[in-house]
Parts: structure tokens; sequence; C-alpha cells
């Protein structure tokens, strides 16, 4: 996101303006965009430099990398917007990591027509999240597409971060013995989306769970230690999806007990009203963790001491499985095949 400090042109109305495919085209107009909206947003060094990357110091250890793209709709919602979201979904990917998150890039493609003051909304929200998450966003790119070929606003982000010595952390670390636990209530994100969807539009105080996870996580690293295997958030594809990615991985069966999960009524209610199953919802501030029995206690304890963990639950463990299940006992006694989504539950939850 370089921009030239000096530009000859009138300011941009923040109030009734709108993207124009100049915005996009690398010139003044360009230039006058970042400089107006996406720097004041997210000002630091490194922006300020002008160059198209950045070129910082690494901390000594294994560094993390992740990219993601978000496509959300709505873009604004209870509970937060895409901007916000960006920042929460890659700082938690770098964080399950086990990784201390450091840098973030972020790219825009924007729509031909779209309001300047929801863009600067969204920025604005983006470099919050960022500072709170004590993360920087540290270079970027932003394009321009002809009306109607975006939907507004789509944003990719990478990001960097650092393992602390000694912590490997890994999909395919599941052992047999292994225990489940999960650090909060299922399915909120998607449901509070679904709640403010034109053709969806239902009555709940749902707001998304879309946080930051990085200091949940230093607290589960330092209580469960060596005894931790790995660490998912269940986004797109919920529970459901995170378990079965787990269990195929490391070669193992997880069994899990569906009165043992946290879902909050509101969320269980929508989804039986919408015909959907609340572990495939997603989640877009909880943690999924598969850690060795001995430190299981430990690390439940942990959590619920934290904020964002007071309603963590162990939900089952790891088994041997040829097959690779993912099976529940369900509130009835009985038992079921969770498996993954054969298709899209719902469109551009994230």
């Amino acid at each position: 996101m370089n921009a030239p400090s000096r530009i000859v042109r009138r300011k941009l109305d923040l109030r009734n303006g709108c993207v124009d495919l100049s915005h996009g085209s690398g010139g003044r107009a360009m230039a006058q965009l970042i400089a107006e909206i996406f720097h004041p947003a997210f000002d630091n060094r490194w922006l300020r430099l002008g160059n198209d990357q950045a070129v910082f110091d690494s901390p000594p250890g294994r560094l993390a990398m992740t990219t993601d793209g978000y496509v959300i709709s709505p873009l604004f919602f209870p509970g937060g917007d895409i901007g916000s979201l960006a920042v929460h979904g890659t700082v938690n990917d770098i964080a399950m990591s086990g990784a201390r998150p450091l840098y973030l890039t972020a790219s825009f493609i924007l729509e031909e027509g779209f309001p300047l003051a929801d863009l600067k909304r969204i920025a604005d929200s983006m470099g919050a999240a960022a500072r709170a998450a004590n993360v920087t966003i540290v270079a970027g790119d932003t394009k321009v597409v002809e009306r109607g070929k975006a939907d507004g606003v789509f944003i990719s982000t990478a990001g960097v971060g650092v393992v602390p010595p000694g912590l490997d952390l890994s999909g395919d670390n599941a052992r047999a013995g292994d225990v489940v636990i999960v650090s909060g209530t299922m399915g909120d994100h998607g449901v509070a989306i679904m709640s403010c969807r034109e053709n969806l539009r239902f009555d709940t105080d749902l707001v998304s769970d879309s946080a930051a996870l990085h200091g949940l996580v230093d607290c589960v690293v330092g209580a469960a230690g060596q005894s931790l295997r790995t660490m998912r958030d269940p986004t797109r594809g919920g529970l459901a999806a995170t378990l079965n990615e787990i269990a195929h991985q490391s070669g193992v069966g997880i069994r899990i007990v569906e009165s043992a999960i946290p879902v909050r009524p509101e969320v269980a209610a929508a989804c039986e009203l919408l015909g959907l199953d609340p572990l495939h919802v997603a989640n877009e501030g909880k943690l999924v963790a598969i850690v060795a029995a001995d430190g299981a206690e430990a690390m439940l304890a942990a959590m619920r001491a934290h904020p964002q963990g007071a309603q963590a639950a162990i939900i089952g463990k790891v088994v041997e499985d040829e097959h690779h299940f993912v099976q529940m006992t369900t509130a009835f006694g009985g038992d079921r095949i969770v498996d993954w989504l054969s298709g899209e539950q719902l469109p551009r939850i994230c």
C-alpha cells in the first residue's frame, strides 16, 4: 500500500462518495484512496515508508505463516464485520500452531460503486482489531473490479508469527486415549450471520464470537505443555469438519458426546428452525484442542480461568479406528456418524 506523500487532488468524499475504477488504476486516485483510508486506519512505520513490501527483523524461533480470504455476506453483522473478521481469522490460524502472531498483510478487491463510507468503516475496524491483537498490518494491495464482479469487497490476508522453542503442534499428533476439548459454545458466528440475512432474518440477540484467540492459546500452552497435541479453530464446516480433519490426519477415530458439547439455546433453536446441525455451523472465536489424558484437567482449568474459555468443556476422546470415523453418542443414548458436509451448508459465512 504505497502512496506518494503529496497528492494534488480534492479530498475524498468519505460520506457520499463511492469507489470507481480509477481507484484501482495505479495512478493518483488509487494513491489518494490508500492515503486517506488505509494509511490512517493501519498506520505504522512500515506503511509510512511507502514501499511495496515490508522488511522486518525476525525473532528467534520457527516461523508460522498462513493465508486466507474473506467473502462474507453481509459485510457487517452483529458482533463484527469483514474487517475485524479478517484480522481475527488470520491471527487465529497462526495461533493454532502455538505461535505468537506478529505481522499481517491485506489485499482488497473492491467493487466499482462500493460506498467509501463503508470502506472506511471496514478499514478502521480492521486497524482497531489489529491493534487490539498487538499485530501490525505491514503491507497490502488494492484492486477495483467492474460493478457486479465482487459483491462489495473481498479481503485476502497473510500472517506471520513465531513458534516458541520445543512446541510442535500438528493435526497428525492425535493418539488413542487423548481428550477432546472445546473452548466454548459452538455455532454462534454462523447463526449470528444468518440472523441478519435478507431471506433468513429472525429475531435473536446473538452476536458473532469473532475474536483473536492468541491470549487464550498462551494460557493453554502454558498449562498443557508437552501434553498438548494440536489445536484448530472450527470455522467453515464447524466442529464436525475440524474433528474429521484431525481424525484423517492422525489415522484415528474420535468419539464425542452430544450432551457435553456447549451450544447456546438460541443457536440450537435457530438450527432446528432452519434444519441445520450446530456441529456444521461456523465459529470464529473458539478453538478445539486435542490433549493427552494426563494434561486434560489442567488445560481445562486454564481455559476456564480465561474469559474466552469460561464455557470450555471436555466433549470426547480419541480412539483407535481404522476407518477414521467421528462418532457421537446422541442425547437419546444412540450413536451416529458425524461426517463432514458433502456440499456447502450455507454460502458466504466467513
